[in-house]
């Protein structure tokens, strides 16, 4: 009789785990059949394409555009290296290295200039009352209205020699002659600014809207100067927002194309530039294709690097 109760006991316990297994697998199967159009769609659009552009930075360029399919490390080769017509020796090519060096640092600098630019107006408006947010926020993404090749325009006509900013310096008598901004670095840093200055703003005032202001009025309680309440209170607790904006202006401001190309004239290139120049006219798709994925190594370089650093601050701090 024991036997049988525990044979019951047995077979109800195996009865409860094969449910349990099947209600299981029915959830697995349903998160797939959820999950497979966005699957579908970034295999599609994004891995697919990322593949194509992977195979042809390791084959030849064609003699009028696409490729030759010969393995070659060439692509490679060439954005660091030059090979002498006479007796085929490798040189730096330093033209490649300083249009990708520029990349950087104009998009670093216009990733500070827009942080210095976005913090206080994200204050600003955090610090507004909450009916009237809304309306500033509106002033902030207005912009995104208007594509961004019209804004860029918009600039172009605004720093140009006969733009706003020359016609009212020379109407004041501040100078003589306009000031060359037009189809210089800095025509370039500024467009990228105000291309990219509400990824700053909008992230910023994200988290500090959540700031408590119970903790800087203590801080101002303690004796703490401005300084000393913006640097140990209001900086930290707006970390994510700052680290998060920096982010959304420097990775798009990398490969940024329309900004330097109309603002830049031509003259000072960037990689997006480069990468749409041999694709187009130079007809050379290996190495527009090596270049692409450079820099999206360095993208990614970049990221890893940050998450690491804050996993590593998260477990300091837990």
């Amino acid at each position: 009789m024991a036997s049988t109760d525990q044979d019951i006991s047995l077979s109800a316990s195996e009865t409860l785990a094969h449910a349990r297994r099947v209600d299981a697998q029915r959830k697995t199967r349903a998160r797939w059949i959820l999950l497979s159009p966005a699957l579908i769609l970034i295999g599609l659009f994004g891995l697919m394409p990322l593949s194509i552009t992977l195979v042809y930075s390791f084959l030849k360029p064609g003699s009028f555009g696409g490729v030759e399919w010969v393995f070659s490390l060439d692509a490679y080769i060439q954005f660091i290296a030059q090979r002498d017509i006479f007796d085929d020796t490798l040189s730096v090519n330093w033209s490649y290295l300083s249009i990708f060096s520029r990349s950087i640092g104009l998009s670093l600098g216009a990733t500070i200039g827009a942080l210095i630019l976005g913090f206080p107006t994200a204050y600003f408006i955090a610090s507004k009352p909450a009916d009237q947010r809304n309306f500033w926020l509106f002033l902030i993404t207005l912009p995104f209205w208007t594509n961004l090749l019209i804004r860029t325009y918009a600039m172009l006509l605004i720093i140009r020699d006969q733009g706003v900013i020359n016609t009212g310096l020379m109407s004041l008598g501040i100078t003589e002659a306009p000031i060359e901004i037009l189809y210089t670095d800095t025509a370039v840093f500024i467009g990228l600014i105000y291309s990219y200055l509400p990824f700053m703003v909008l992230p910023l005032y994200a988290s500090l809207e959540k700031l408590d202001l119970r903790l800087i009025e203590a801080a101002y309680d303690l004796y703490a100067s401005r300084f000393r309440v913006l640097t140990n209170v209001i900086l930290p607790l707006a970390k994510p927002g700052i680290v998060a904006g920096c982010i959304l202006v420097f990775i798009p401001g990398l490969g940024a194309y329309i900004t330097p190309e109309l603002l830049g004239g031509g003259k000072k290139l960037m990689i997006g530039n480069l990468i749409a120049i041999q694709f187009g006219s130079s007809r050379n798709w290996p190495f527009g294709s090596a270049a692409a994925l450079i820099l999206m190594a360095v993208v990614m370089v970049a990221l890893l690097l940050y998450v690491r650093h804050s996993a590593k601050e998260g477990h300091s701090h837990g």
